[in-house]
């Protein structure tokens, strides 16, 4: 299921609109009305995310509202805490290493044919 819920927020419009839904639970309509998308694309969107376990819907008078599903959300938390685990680190309540402010340093070098749009840091962690 962690796949799933990946692969559905690999979406960039997709990773939006669950943003919007965890800011604020909305209809269709609602979410459409913010996004560069028609309805129906934003429809196929929360099924997507509906499927892979991230948002549920409720009905509501003639509308689905879309919330955040915790279920969905706590299985993603666990796979990116586990890697913190897997370091050695602090999770959830205490201080990470990743967390720490101040500048940062370059772990690798991407080769030419994986370069990022300009803007992107890929490869980096605090100092």
């Amino acid at each position: 299921m962690i796949g799933d819920a990946l692969a559905a927020l690999a979406d960039p419009t997709r990773r939006q609109i669950f943003e919007l839904v965890a800011e604020q639970p909305s209809p269709v309509g609602q979410l459409a009305e913010r996004l560069p998308v028609s309805r129906p694309a934003v429809s196929q969107h929360l099924k997507v995310l509906r499927l892979a376990g991230l948002v549920n819907a409720q009905q509501v008078g003639t509308h689905h509202v879309y919330r955040v599903e915790p279920a969905g959300l706590e299985g993603v938390r666990a796979y990116f805490d586990s890697f913190w685990t897997r370091l050695g680190m602090t999770t959830r309540s205490g201080p990470t290493a990743l967390a720490r402010s101040g500048p940062t340093r370059d772990v690798f070098t991407l080769a030419p044919d994986m370069a990022r749009p300009s803007g992107h840091r890929v490869g980096v962690v605090p100092r």
